[in-house]
């Protein structure tokens, strides 16, 4: 997520989240997060699946292979 995307400052619940390779921090409280590929909310709490080069979460495995399909394609 984006500390300077409007729609980011304009949600006090949507979080901001550092993905790491096995855990994440929370940079700034909230009750969700946004996946990247389909734009819905993933409760904190329900978080499992995210990818730490390009900062995205996911809401499900689904989606996740979706974008890697997506990154690979680029040569990413």
């Amino acid at each position: 997520m984006n500390a300077h995307d409007p729609k980011f400052s304009a949600d006090p619940d949507l979080a901001q989240i550092h993905y790491g390779d096995g855990d994440y921090r929370i940079v700034r409280p909230g009750r969700y997060v946004r996946c990247a590929v389909t734009g819905a909310k993933i409760a904190i709490d329900a978080l499992r699946y995210w990818n730490p080069v390009t900062q995205e979460a996911y809401a499900g495995p689904t989606e996740a292979l979706q974008r890697w399909r997506e990154l690979q394609a680029k040569g990413g």
